[in-house]
């Protein structure tokens, strides 16, 4: 009977250490859960907080991106402006310095070329029986007359027999010859001039005009379109 209830009693042991053993088990696994869960809820709260500083740095950002965005519209707008106005201002320097270029031609100290026309004076056939040899003979208004018409049919260089015409030459007649400038040239006179050869050889052809005076003064007149004529500057412009 002894043996029975010590073999009883050992048997109750063992079940009362695995009941223990079992016990300690789910002690130690609830204990691990909670230590994890808690772990699990601090990781969750720091995650919130940088998060909430993420967003608070990302809308810091965007308010300076909007900040340098209007900046930067509004110095796009003010170079727009200095450009216009630097625009204006190199059209200005553009017009000038075409008006320089235009006033060297007119002087005399640039070289030219371009198309234009030749026009030829000649004395007319002497006639014994006329009152004086002068009245076949080319003065110096007879050429003057020819470059006048050049200048306002829009010539843009004149010159006579080679020697170009500045805004101050002057022509005198001496005797068979005239002289430009102090520099004699016998006949024939070869006027020549830069421009737009149709409207200088209308201007010259027109009833009524340059043409018809000379030819009824008794003066040779012909008259060639030029595709390029060149003139040099003049030496010590």
């Amino acid at each position: 009977m002894k043996k029975n209830k010590k073999r009883k009693l050992k048997n109750n042991q063992v079940i009362f250490s695995l009941v223990f053993i079992g016990l300690g088990f789910l002690i130690a696994y609830s204990f691990q859960l909670a230590k994890d869960t808690k772990g699990d809820s601090n990781i969750t709260s720091n995650q919130w907080e940088r998060d909430q500083q993420l967003r608070s740095e990302l809308i810091d950002l965007e308010e300076k991106n909007l900040s340098l965005q209007q900046e930067l519209y509004k110095t796009q707008d003010a170079l727009q402006e200095i450009e216009k106005e630097f625009s204006q201002d190199e059209q200005v320097y553009s017009n000038l310095a075409e008006d320089a270029d235009k006033y060297r031609m007119y002087l005399g100290k640039v070289k030219v070329s371009g198309p234009g026309v030749n026009v030829t004076l000649l004395d007319g056939e002497y006639n014994p029986q006329a009152d004086s040899a002068n009245n076949y003979i080319v003065h110096e208004h007879h050429v003057f007359q020819v470059i006048n018409e050049l200048y306002i049919a829009g010539a843009s260089a004149v010159a006579i027999n080679g020697q170009r015409l500045t805004h101050s030459s002057y022509i005198v007649c001496n005797g068979p010859v005239i002289e430009v400038d102090g520099k004699q040239h016998p006949a024939p006179f070869v006027i020549s001039a830069i421009g737009d050869a149709d409207v200088l050889t209308s201007a010259l052809n027109i009833a009524g005009g340059v043409k018809d005076l000379l030819v009824n003064e008794n003066i040779q007149f012909s008259l060639e379109s030029k595709s390029e004529i060149i003139m040099d500057p003049i030496i010590g412009s």
